[in-house]
């Protein structure tokens, strides 16, 4: 007796019986012949199906747009539409409100400390000008402004601090008249 032990790799070649046996298992389709038929007859239904409603909608999609035309509804009209829309929505919606009303406190809120800001700085000004040394400060403006006008021919008479300031600004915002002094060396 002869013992022949094989392999998972036999390394003779398969015999025809082998082959009509491959053949014969399907592993992928369990499906009779009768039930193929069946599904090819539905798969053409439901292409034919398809086709005529795509040609039903087009049909409808033409009528649509020929109906907004004849109402004058163009895109811009349709897009500023859905704007307004969209914009009511947002408005309406609860978490705009919560935003608008958190901004609306940090808007006070901010506003109040801007003011508060205001008070202090013209507190601080008005602590500031009636000190010491800005009174010092100012006397000595006043007595320069004073000398300056004495010896360029003016009133002499010293003003307040304001009063010099706007007699500056009035000065310097006067044009000065050109000297003609080519003119009248060539004389």
């Amino acid at each position: 007796m002869e013992s022949r032990q094989q392999g998972l790799l036999d390394k003779e070649p398969l015999k025809e019986v082998d082959e009509d046996m491959v053949s014969e298992v399907d592993l992928n389709n369990t499906v009779t012949e009768g039930e193929r038929e069946e599904m090819e007859n539905e798969l053409t239904k439901l292409e034919e199906e398809i086709t005529t409603l795509k040609q039903v909608l087009a049909s409808k999609e033409k009528r649509h747009l020929e109906l907004k035309q004849k109402l004058g509804i163009t895109p811009l009209c349709e897009l500023r539409q859905n704007f307004t829309k969209s914009w009511y929505d947002m408005q309406t919606s609860t978490a705009y409100k919560k935003t608008s009303e958190t901004l609306s406190t940090a808007g006070q809120r901010t506003s109040v400390a801007f003011s508060n800001l205001g008070n202090a700085i013209n507190r601080k000004f008005g602590d500031m000008r009636n000190s010491p040394s800005f009174k010092s400060f100012e006397e000595k403006v006043e007595s320069t402004v004073s000398n300056i006008k004495s010896k360029v021919g003016g009133t002499g008479g010293a003003g307040s601090f304001e009063e010099v300031l706007s007699s500056a600004a009035q000065a310097s915002s006067q044009d000065t008249p050109t000297n003609n002094v080519t003119g009248n060396s060539e004389r």
